[in-house]
């Protein structure tokens, strides 16, 4: 495994003002040597003013948030992160690796939630290289590579969660966004460690049914979304219930029997559950008329 080694290099500011006055005054002693008709002399200034110009080759400038990779014929030999003009040997390979917080979307997938249901699903993912030898060295194209993998990871986590549900304590791609998210978070960075990235958030950025069966999944939403509604308003009407008939006993307001508290709960439960209002009836007479 490949780490990074963080380099500081050389000052290029010191080196491009002396390698310009040395490359001006070897020419310019080349120029009087055969002038003079020094051979040797012209030949030892002007290789002195190659090898100047060579040296200036060695300059190379690093923008804030970004790092250049250094190889000496093929072998790796640092990284260099301090912003500014720079200046290391003039043979080594420089590659130049943002370090900046990169946005990626993918595509709308269609793919099967653990239901079975056809669903569209896309993500956004931030990251950012924080290894750039990682990133060079370990995986052929590390942007391409991000791509695939944040494919993979959402279509992966889509297959293992219903769209919805209306089933308590049950998480669904709809209804827990934030906990979906936290695990392709870091399902993702999982993927992607080996590459040198570091995965900052992901989120499903469009999530629906396939067109296909948009509409049908639709009425059964809705018709479970009444079921659901409607089990709550029984369970509550007969709270209710209960809890009127334990009053009215444990305060001895009224006795009733078996079949005066059969009509009681029934006539609560047509009150509670009732979707109108009730037209009240008042009872003139007793209990029992």
């Amino acid at each position: 495994m490949i780490k990074e080694k963080e380099r500081q290099g050389s000052s290029g500011w010191v080196v491009l003002i002396l390698g310009i006055i040395e490359l001006a005054v070897t020419i310019y002693l080349a120029v009087a040597a055969v002038t003079s008709e020094a051979v040797v002399a012209a030949v030892f200034w002007t290789f002195l003013a190659v090898v100047g110009f060579v040296g200036l080759l060695g300059l190379f400038m690093v923008n804030p948030n970004e790092g250049r990779v250094m190889q000496l014929f093929g072998k790796y030999v640092g990284t260099v992160k301090v912003e500014g003009l720079r200046w290391a040997n003039p043979f080594y390979a420089k590659r130049k690796i943002s370090l900046r917080v990169r946005n990626f979307e993918t595509a709308r997938m269609k793919v099967n939630d653990i239901d079975g249901n056809p669903i569209e699903i896309a993500s956004i993912v931030v990251w950012k290289v924080v290894d750039t030898a990682e990133a060079c060295f370990h995986v052929d194209n590390y942007e391409m590579f991000v791509a695939m993998q944040s494919e993979g990871a959402v279509r992966n986590l889509a297959t293992r969660y219903p769209y919805d549900t209306h089933i308590d304590n049950q998480m669904s791609l709809r209804g827990n966004t934030a906990a979906i998210a936290e695990h392709m978070k870091d399902e993702i960075q999982e993927r992607l460690a080996q590459a040198g990235v570091q995965v900052i958030e992901a989120r499903i950025s469009h999530l629906a049914y396939a067109p296909e069966i948009a509409e049908g999944m639709l009425r059964r939403q809705q018709a479970g979304a009444i079921v659901a509604a409607r089990t709550r308003i029984v369970e509550g009407a007969v709270g209710m219930v209960e809890m009127a008939l334990e009053r009215l006993s444990s305060h001895k307001i009224i006795e009733l029997d078996q079949d005066r508290k059969a009509a009681m709960v029934s006539n609560l439960l047509v009150v509670l559950c009732g979707e109108k209002a009730v037209q009240p009836v008042v009872n003139t007479g007793t209990i029992y008329q």
